[in-house]
């Protein structure tokens, strides 16, 4: 059996820079670097076609431990609700209006990067509260 040895998570979505940018904000990634021959991934984008130039993103931890970020245009525009989302953890170790006043300060971070507030799901016996939220082209995740 073939052993993993990274994960990448893929975002389909309209304008990959943008998203990989806010991203990058929300999480302190930055961009890989560009392949040898380049000195930016702009002079990398001016090789392509033109239908292909700014078709694709990607950003990644500057630790190496967390996933590889990549972002792809589609022409199709968001429909529905995701399959697969991330959860910021923000609240690890925190509960009740602890974690509630984690989870809105990080929201308050966020919303003048373009994201927005979905709804707030409070603890239940089971589950700690968390805060749904949609990036710059909707795409749901949490502040956990």
């Amino acid at each position: 059996m073939a052993e993993v040895k990274q994960v990448q998570v893929t975002f389909d979505c309209a304008s990959p820079r943008a998203v990989a940018a806010f991203w990058k904000e929300v999480l302190g990634y930055v961009d890989p670097p560009p392949p040898p021959g380049f000195d930016s991934w702009d002079a990398v984008d001016a090789t392509l076609p033109p239908d292909r130039q700014g078709g694709v993103w990607a950003c990644q931890d500057p630790t190496g431990a967390g996933p590889r970020l990549f972002f792809q245009r589609v022409p199709e525009a968001k429909a529905g609700k995701n399959r697969i989302h991330l959860d910021v953890r923000v609240g690890v170790g925190l509960t009740g209006e602890e974690r509630v006043a984690a989870l809105e300060a990080e929201a308050d971070r966020l919303e003048p990067l373009g994201a927005r507030r979905v709804r707030l799901m409070r603890a239940t016996g089971v589950n700690e509260s968390c805060l749904v939220m949609q990036d710059v082209e909707g795409n749901e995740f949490c502040l956990d």
